[in-house]
């Protein structure tokens, strides 16, 4: 018996999870053309039919269900070497990926980028900028800063501080408003979202705001959009002290009111802390965010 292609197993196994070839051609970084001959191949192979379509969408035929987890098993087998091959890099040079939410990437990481150039100037660092969460398990970064406990037996993570969440404004917006004696003080047009949901009202009545839902005219589901907002003068916003710290002109407002507090968590896969690029990478990153 023919053993199976990896390519075109790899192939089937993402048309699967995602249920269509363009979709399953992004994520593998191939042309359609080239997923779709690989699917193909991998039916003329076998001697089976793995789809059938239904309206726009591919959906697993009876033969095809029974395959998709061996090419589950196929698929963590792959990643499993992977891990492997890149923690036993001695070198340190090569790629590391950085997850991280908008707002660290924006205006911590070039900072800490900066000093991880100087000492392994053969590192390319590659930044991703995203407020969910990437999976480490399937390789969409090497690190992740994360504001929540890692979940995964092959992940390992370090809890390196405690960061606090405090109001700000502006103060040309200071100068036209005044300096707000409490969070209930500021009209609730004046300050700027994160979301408009009755969950983020919630957490901010929590602080003693008049937030409503109708209230908010400026709302970005971007931390880096909502803070330049703020730095602008166009309104009062939430950040933390490590970000707020570095911009000019911008002022805390209650600093004896009891800040929300969120956890920063370095993330790793286990394999991977064995790679000396990685693990240096790593080890500064502990450094530069415990110092804040």
């Amino acid at each position: 018996m023919t053993e199976p292609d990896w390519n075109r197993a790899r192939a089937f196994l993402a048309t699967a999870e995602v249920g269509s070839l363009s979709a399953a051609a992004r994520r593998l970084g191939l042309t359609q053309p080239t997923l779709s001959r690989q699917v193909a191949a991998l039916e003329a192979e076998l001697g089976i039919l793995l789809f059938e379509r239904i309206g726009k969408k591919l959906v697993l035929t009876e033969a095809g269900e029974s395959l998709l987890e061996h090419a589950r098993a196929m698929g963590e087998a792959a990643l499993a070497m992977g891990f492997a091959a890149s923690g036993r890099a001695q070198a340190i040079e090569g790629r590391v990926t950085i997850s991280a939410t908008d707002g660290y990437a924006a205006y911590l990481l070039p900072q800490i980028a900066a000093r991880i150039r100087r000492e392994a100037p053969q590192v390319t660092l590659v930044i991703v900028a995203s407020n969910s969460l990437s999976d480490l398990q399937r390789r969409e970064a090497d690190i992740a800063i994360r504001h929540v406990r890692p979940e995964g037996d092959n992940l390992i993570g370090r809890l390196v501080r405690e960061s606090t969440a405090h109001f700000y404004a502006s103060r040309p917006w200071l100068a036209r408003h005044g300096h707000p004696a409490s969070p209930a003080d500021i009209a609730p047009e004046d300050f700027i979202g994160f979301e408009r949901s009755e969950r983020f009202v919630d957490f901010m009545r929590g602080l003693g705001t008049r937030a409503t839902v109708e209230g908010f005219r400026l709302v970005s589901e971007s931390s880096v959009a909502a803070w330049e907002m703020v730095k602008a003068g166009l309104g009062v916003g939430l950040m933390s002290r490590e970000i707020a710290g570095r911009a000019q002109d911008v002022v805390e407002l209650f600093p004896d009111l009891d800040p929300p507090r969120f956890p920063v968590w370095l993330v790793t896969h286990r394999e991977l802390r064995t790679s000396r690029r990685i693990r240096l990478v790593y080890e500064i990153l502990v450094e530069e965010l415990v110092r804040g």
